[in-house]
């Protein structure tokens, strides 16, 4: 496989992934914010701090009020990661491989292209439906894409792109839950609001799951412990950095003799570590701590990746 192949597969992913998250973490924020005083940002600026985009949104919009967050994260072209810039771009890099990924992948990606940027119609609609329908239209292109291409090496950087920004989001808006919306940091442990957990919970698609599987109250430390540590939940750290190590091993074909490389050892240890930690001992140490340094991680695992497969110099993608 070429490596431009390769890197368009990878951000394809990311980038329709990173459209997803966005459009629900502002469909659940939009609801939340019914149950808030008018005029309030505690839904909303959060969520810019999630997405990384800060200072750029502090510089467009001095004023950071709730509407200002929802245009910059949705439709703002001078935010290279609002939702339409991130389909605007998997479009791109989609239609620059149209003879690898199949038909109906292009049809969808598409689809959404032109319901975003020649559709006065959609926008005209009320802003949860607006992100209800984005949120569905990255969730079909997911499952056209499981359902048409073959589990070739295609499929395989697909999902390394896929998992690798879900792990990233998940950590960012649990470390702004965590962290950013508690008064200082000596309190991290102590009871929130119900509210803002079930929020987050549905910001990551994960209330229904973390009921049926948790016979306890929604509370900070269970929270935590689900979205970072459960090992069946598709949207978990833990699951992703389990499917990242997997498909890296098939990426790489058999293992070559002697010491592993740096990319092999960073994706195990990462693994390893999410998987015999236990919840109470990362509180104890400092969640955001452990966070950030999770999220160092998950970056020096995309930059390694980057080195090793998409960059001509030094790309070696197997055949």
């Amino acid at each position: 496989m070429l490596s431009r192949v390769a890197d368009s597969l990878y951000w394809i992913n990311r980038y329709v992934e990173r459209a997803e998250n966005i459009s629900r973490f502002v469909e659940v924020s939009e609801a939340m914010a019914l149950d808030c005083p008018p005029g309030s940002a505690e839904p909303w600026l959060p969520l810019v701090d999630a997405s990384g985009d800060r200072e750029l949104f502090d510089r467009l919009y001095p004023e950071g009020r709730p509407e200002q967050v929802v245009e910059f994260l949705v439709r703002a072209e001078a935010n290279p990661n609002s939702v339409v810039n991130c389909i605007a771009i998997s479009r791109e890099n989609a239609r620059q491989i149209r003879d690898v990924i199949t038909t109906e992948m292009w049809e969808q990606l598409n689809d959404i292209y032109w319901t975003l940027f020649d559709n006065k119609w959609f926008w005209g609609q009320p802003p949860q439906e607006q992100l209800r329908d984005i949120r569905r239209a990255c969730q079909l292109f997911y499952g056209i894409t499981d359902a048409t291409l073959s589990r070739d090496l295609s499929w395989q950087f697909s999902r390394l792109g896929r998992v690798l920004e879900r792990a990233e989001k998940t950590t960012r808006i649990l470390d702004v839950k965590y962290f950013l919306l508690l008064p200082s940091p000596d309190e991290v442990g102590g009871v929130l609001d119900e509210l803002q957990w079930i929020s987050l919970l549905r910001s990551a698609g994960a209330y229904q799951m973390f009921r049926q599987s948790r016979q306890q109250a929604i509370e900070p430390k269970a929270v935590a412990s689900f979205l970072l540590l459960d090992p069946i939940f598709p949207r978990s750290v833990r699951y992703c950095l389990e499917r990242i190590h997997e498909t890296l091993r098939i990426v790489r074909g058999q293992a070559v003799p002697g010491a592993p490389d740096e990319l092999e050892c960073l994706s195990g240890l990462t693994l390893a570590r999410w998987s015999y930690s236990r919840i109470d001992e990362l509180i104890a140490g400092g969640l955001h701590e452990s966070i950030d340094g999770l999220q160092s991680d998950l970056n020096r695992l995309h930059d390694l990746i980057e080195q090793r497969y998409f960059i001509a110099d030094h790309a070696c993608v197997p055949a």
